[in-house]
């Protein structure tokens, strides 16, 4: 599968290969640091920043849906991809006796630590820093973080190693089987293209966490669904046929034509938009049902 930027507009073209074995998803050359760094600056900080806010921040419905646990009451708890803290700020609410520490590469994990959203901020690659927190750590979540990075195992070698003996694991990524993946192709939320790198089929998961010594509890679908993939699909289908000419990185020699193709091309598919919205509600029975969801989470135990 062959895809472009579609959330930001930003130039590029880039393939994905699917491994005939596994079904492992993997971008095909990978991005370097600096080509990472290149998307997602004004996505989760910069020009983006007030945006991607008001997304995280809009419900905190699915944050409690993730931190409500069967496990004992955690001493300390690591958010590894932590973002802007929202998930931890209302972590809190169902733990209020734990310690919330938070992990990112962006700018914004240090914003979480001045709202006092969460205890302490690590700013790096988990990977860098695993062996400074060996052992300390009751739970470590990974919710939307390992499709981004370049070596998802590296990852959780260093999640074993931070996790205290016995303590859990809590991991949730897309489902790049789900019927929805084939369906909007490059245009999925789910493979953000060009941001994640790997997407990893749960059987997959589910073993590379076995051979790294976790007993895994629980792979969970169906209410892990999330909701507005038809929207989104169009707004990239949007972003494709009619790029934003106001982004910053896109020069146009008459700025006026491409405003006016956009506001028409935008009006135009604003009967499709209200169809996107009816489809994601009448599709939700199908896709909560059985492996079919967009998403899926694992919970593992460290043995």
């Amino acid at each position: 599968m062959n895809g472009r930027d579609v959330s930001q507009g930003k130039p590029g073209r880039f393939r994905y290969d699917r491994c005939g074995d596994c079904g492992h998803v993997f971008q095909n050359p990978r991005l370097s640091f600096e080509g990472l760094d290149f998307y997602y600056r004004d996505f989760y900080d910069g020009l983006g920043a007030a945006m991607i806010e008001e997304v995280f921040g809009f419900s905190p419905g699915p944050y409690l849906h993730r931190a409500s646990l069967s496990i004992p009451t955690p001493r300390r708890w690591l958010d590894v991809g932590g973002g802007h803290g929202h998930f931890c700020n209302v972590a809190r609410t169902v733990w209020p006796t734990t310690s919330f520490d938070a992990l990112d590469i962006g700018a914004g994990i240090e914003e979480a630590e001045r709202r006092r959203w969460v205890d302490r901020a690590y700013r790096g690659l988990f990977p860098d820093i695993a062996a400074d927190l060996a052992d300390q750590y009751d739970v470590i979540s990974m919710f939307h973080y390992l499709e981004h990075t370049r070596d998802p195992l590296a990852e959780l070698d260093a999640a074993a190693l931070a996790l205290a003996p016995g303590r859990h694991l809590l991991l949730e990524v897309p489902n790049p089987e789900s019927p929805a993946a084939r369906m909007y192709r490059q245009l999925w939320p789910g493979w953000l293209i060009p941001q994640h790198q790997h997407l990893m089929p749960a059987a997959n998961l589910a073993a590379a966490l076995s051979e790294r010594g976790f007993a895994v509890q629980e792979i969970r679908f169906g209410d892990v669904h999330q909701r507005g993939d038809p929207v989104m699909a169009l707004y990239g289908l949007l972003q494709t046929v009619a790029p934003s000419p106001s982004s910053a990185w896109r020069t146009e020699e008459e700025p006026g034509r491409p405003r006016r193709v956009r506001a028409l091309t935008a009006a135009a598919m604003v009967p499709a938009f209200v169809a996107g919205l009816a489809l994601d509600a009448m599709s939700r029975p199908y896709l909560t049902a059985g492996s079919r969801s967009n998403a899926y989470r694992i919970l593992a135990r460290r043995r």
